[in-house]
């Protein structure tokens, strides 16, 4: 695991000063606390930050081949190395360490780019082949490891997070206002955006080459296949989902540093434990967090499964108070706005966890892969109301449900009040954009009347319902649902949670591993028939049926809960005064946004009027980002 960067400059006669290579690299300390590497040929430049997880003495970077014509810097693990490494060996090539960095290389020797496509894992990769003089970045499929790039008439620059790519002077910080405008719907920027008009991501499983000094060229190099379907009896079903997720987890646990889990008390976090701790001598270290609001908090279930499976178990409360002291380290981790409120107890857990191990492994993907989402039912329930006349749905039900007050004090997805007040909303937006259509964060009308009118024209013609559609028409698949979990794998899991996790945990240097997004569980569960994810009432249904019998009863029967944090109701009473004087009055939500529409959603939250919770969250972050990243000012 490491943070990697670089510069390629548009003229081949520049050489790559080594003090702006040292200092793009500098930004990413916390990525690889361990070591550093550096490359300098002529107009390119690479660099690296290592946290050493396999091949500990020998797996320096840059790699390089046997002549050195090939070079690689590389952010992540391929897991199944060492089966590669074997057919490389086959092939002739010959291998200085034990590291799964120079597999990469040699593969790429033998196979050119199509070697992306023989990766099992997560990564970042940079490889720079000089006697084509040719440049290849690439991402991991499901886009578990980040990359940031800038190309101007200087060149290209690159690195693993967006601060690394603002290190090069050139590169300026102005605001892109369609990624704001995403933003205030999605509580992130979506790829290829970023939040800086000059810096793009380079999209989950896309390549990126510059090939003697021609414009970069991006290209998909995989696409999930959601078609033809699977048939098989349900014993079938059950005995390959043991097999696929077992095998899974044995590949990510190979580490040669300390190495365990989180744990949410979620039916899929408790699965990886469980599946942990059958294959492992030593007890599995176990951490979790929660609240003490009994509604958010998942600990008891976490500690059920723990006790059952005697984990050396580790297990945190997160109050008000630990959100004020951790807001800002989250906010620079994050380097973008980002409004999903789980990243804070998620930051302060993988800063206790580093205190232990180095390695952890996570439940991230259970959902997208067999539709755990309640959203994946109601799309399907719902289609009849949304069918009716809109004086009903965006009239009637919308006048009548706004009248009720809507508690704070439980989760958003369990609340039946908030679902209600959502039928309108719901009924407005296409089916295309699930996400957007159940979501609690700013609609396309909310945006607009929030701008001030010099901002309003350029972000007014996007939508970002459009945006998540037009995922759901690039899916490769017929039904609805396989579309919809597309979609989700495309925006949602690749934009949210991935770089969610990747952010938090890397601030503290810990690597977060997922099971359920290896590419052999993946693909199998993309192509099953829609019985095997929701059948009746019930979601995840095969997850279910065939690990039911390893959890401790209550967490086998329990729905979807999700990683949700009191933020509604902090907002209305502890963070009051706190949100307050950070919202009102604040130069940076001024300069966009009309300050009484800001003191208004205020105002109605803290009444209780309405639940702006997850608004005002997005407001605030968005705040204070601009407070931490545009210290001059902001330049849009």
């Amino acid at each position: 695991m490491c943070g990697i960067c670089g510069v390629l400059y548009r003229d081949p006669e520049r050489p790559v000063e080594p003090a702006l290579l040292e200092r793009l690299n500098g930004t990413l300390i916390h990525r690889g606390p361990d070591s550093a590497g550096f490359l300098v040929q002529g107009a390119l430049g690479m660099a690296m930050r290592r946290l050493a997880i396999i091949d500990i003495s020998g797996g320096q970077q840059p790699m390089f081949n046997e002549d050195g014509t090939i070079a690689l810097v590389f952010n992540g693990e391929i897991y199944n190395f060492q089966e590669l490494r074997k057919e490389l060996r086959t092939c002739g090539h010959r291998f200085a360490s034990d590291s799964d960095t120079e597999v990469i290389v040699h593969a790429y020797e033998e196979w050119g780019d199509a070697m992306l496509l023989r990766l099992k894992g997560m990564f970042a990769v940079a490889l720079w082949d000089g006697r084509r003089r040719r440049l290849l970045l690439a991402r991991d499929r499901m886009g578990e490891k980040p990359l940031y790039w800038h190309d101007s008439d200087h060149g290209l620059v690159w690195g693993s997070e967006a601060k690394a790519v603002l290190a090069a002077p050139w590169v300026e910080r102005r605001i892109d206002p369609v990624a704001l405008h995403h933003y205030l719907s999605l509580q992130y920027t979506p790829d290829p955006l970023t939040i800086y008009a000059d810096i793009k991501q380079l999209p989950a499983a896309h390549k990126l080459v510059v090939e003697d000094g021609k414009p970069p060229r991006i290209e998909r190099w995989w696409q999930l296949q959601f078609e033809p379907k699977e048939e098989l009896s349900d014993a079938d079903a059950i005995e390959q989902a043991r097999t696929l997720l077992t095998a899974a987890v044995e590949r990510q646990l190979i580490s040669e540093v300390p190495l365990g889990a989180f744990l949410s008390g979620g039916i899929d976090s408790s699965i990886i434990v469980a599946l942990m701790a059958e294959r492992t001598r030593e007890p599995v270290r176990t951490f979790s967090i929660g609240f003490v609001e009994r509604h958010f908090s998942e600990v008891g279930y976490a500690r059920q499964l723990a006790e059952r499976y005697g984990t050396q178990h580790y297990e945190f409360i997160f109050r008000p108070e630990d959100l004020v002291r951790v807001i800002e380290g989250v906010a620079a981790a994050a380097d973008e706005p980002f409004a999903d409120p789980a990243a804070l107890p998620l930051y302060e857990l993988a800063r206790q966890t580093r205190q232990h191990v180095t390695v952890a492994l996570s439940g991230d993907g259970g959902d997208e892969t067999l539709a755990g989402y309640r959203r994946y039912l109601l799309d399907g329930w719902l289609r009849p109301y949304a069918a009716l006349p809109n004086w009903i749905t965006q009239q009637a039900i919308p006048g009548m449900a706004a009248m009720i007050p809507e508690p704070a004090w439980l989760p958003e997805d369990r609340n039946p009040i908030t679902g209600l007040k959502r039928l309108g909303h719901f009924a407005s937006v296409t089916h295309k954009a699930s996400l957007v259509r159940w979501g609690s964060y700013f609609n396309h009308a909310e945006k607009l009347a929030l701008y001030h009118d010099r901002w309003r024209e350029e972000p007014g013609a996007h939508d970002s319902a459009a945006w998540l559609a037009a995922a759901y028409d690039a899916a490769q698949a017929h039904s609805q649902l396989d579309r919809t979990l597309a979609a989700d794998h495309a925006t949602y899991l690749a934009g949210d949670l991935l770089p969610k996790t990747d952010r938090m945990t890397m601030a503290h240097s810990i690597e977060a591993r997922a099971p359920f997004l290896d590419v052999d569980w993946v693909t199998w569960t993309a192509q099953l028939p829609r019985r095997y994810k929701i059948r009746g009432g019930t979601t995840k249904w095969l997850l279910k049926a065939a690990f039911g019998a390893t959890l401790p009863p209550a967490i086998a029967a329990r729905g979807k809960q999700g990683f949700g944090v009191p933020i509604s109701h902090w907002l209305r009473n502890d963070l009051r005064t706190w949100a307050s004087e950070r919202l009102l009055g604040n130069p940076a939500l001024d300069e966009w946004f009309q300050p009484a529409a800001v003191q208004t959603l205020f105002e109605d939250h803290c009444a209780g009027r309405a639940n702006h919770g997850k608004k005002l969250w997005a407001l605030l972050m968005f705040g204070l980002w601009a407070e931490q990243r545009m210290q001059g000012g902001v330049h849009a």
